[in-house]
């Protein structure tokens, strides 16, 4: 049978069955969305409503934080240069830890804010968001597990920012590095060694820390003189080649404390030992230290009082010579009766012409 004889074999279709499916149709579809209109338009408007909301919230308190610390810095500037500003304010320090803290601050508030509005519009889908929360629960632990180094550096270094354990410009001792501090971060802190280097600390290695620029510090210095020098009169010296430093700048300022004369350390035959004291200001011990040697130095050459120390060796004179350099070592072979001798000495041959 051809293609032809079947398609005149065929049904014709009738012209008004068509255009009625496709009027009842289109008609199932406008009654779907007159029916469902409203609930679109309300989600639609409570999402743009959550939308905005969590937006301007977000900028409000962000903005808020800002401005926060703006102040903080504006007032560690206002003192910075002023003599208690320089003692008490490191406008570095209190810039970094205030910006650090902010940091934090605006990114809790943006993950809050923002985290909560993508639930709320979720839910305004009619999503069930008790699986997706339980998934959420399982990767955070998985996630804290796997990266529990890194947390442990964070929050290490959140709480040292926030208890202000120590900040640019100190100067610490961390127990794995020791040096000033150049930068704090909430994952590792920067320190500069004493020979230049730069330590990259994590924040969660530190166990202790013992913070050398905070409070006060106590600059030592041992004097060494003979022991037939009068104590009175290296006494009155030293205290006044101190008193003289104290009302000079900028040591009136490094000094906190009167320099203390602690007494005799050490009583030898050929030497004793004075140990001086005093309080200064934190960082600064080792300047004073330098400074007070200089002075006691000085007072003491013009008063006639002389430093001793280890003896050192005359390279100007001649050494003498040794008289038993000369002398040989006595030697058992010298004594002709002696054993050794006796074993040297040469055997008589056997007579044999007889």
């Amino acid at each position: 049978m051809s293609l032809s004889a079947l398609l005149a074999a065929a049904p014709s279709p009738e012209p008004g069955s068509s255009l009625d499916e496709a009027a009842k149709q289109a008609g199932d579809a406008a009654g779907w969305v007159e029916e469902n209109w409203s609930t679109w338009l309300n989600t639609g408007l409570r999402i743009i409503l959550i939308a905005a909301i969590a937006i301007v919230l977000r900028i409000a308190i962000r903005r808020a934080l800002t401005k926060l610390i703006e102040r903080m810095n504006r007032s560690a500037q206002a003192v910075e240069g002023t003599a208690l500003g320089g003692l008490l304010v490191n406008a570095e320090r209190r810039r970094q830890r205030s910006e650090a803290i902010g940091s934090v601050l605006r990114s809790v508030a943006s993950f809050l804010i923002l985290g909560t509005a993508a639930l709320m519009i979720l839910g305004a889908f009619q999503i069930n968001l008790a699986p997706l929360l339980a998934s959420a629960g399982v990767a955070g632990v998985a996630l804290g597990f796997g990266a529990r180094n890194l947390v442990t550096d964070f929050l290490s270094g959140v709480f040292m920012i926030l208890e202000d354990q120590y900040g640019v410009g100190d100067t610490v001792d961390a127990g794995v590095a020791s040096g000033e501090v150049i930068e704090v971060g909430l994952r590792v802190t920067k320190l500069r060694g004493d020979n230049g280097e730069i330590w990259y600390v994590r924040n969660g290695e530190v166990k202790r820390i013992g913070n050398l620029s905070q409070g006060w510090s106590t600059a030592g210095v041992d004097v060494t003189v003979r022991p037939t020098e009068d104590l009175d009169r290296v006494r009155t010296v030293i205290t006044g080649a101190a008193a003289a430093m104290a009302k000079e700048d900028p040591w009136n300022e490094r000094l906190w404390g009167p320099v203390e004369v602690l007494g005799l350390d050490a009583v030898l035959l050929d030497s004793m030992t004075v140990r001086l004291s005093a309080k200064t200001m934190p960082g600064k011990a080792l300047g004073v230290e330098r400074e007070l040697r200089w002075r006691i130095k000085r007072a003491f050459d013009e008063a006639g009082i002389r430093i001793v120390g280890g003896v050192p060796a005359q390279a100007d004179e001649p050494s003498k010579a040794d008289p038993a350099a000369s002398v040989a070592a006595p030697s058992a072979y010298a004594s002709t009766t002696s054993p050794q001798s006796l074993a040297t000495a040469p055997i008589n041959p056997p007579n044999i012409s007889k």
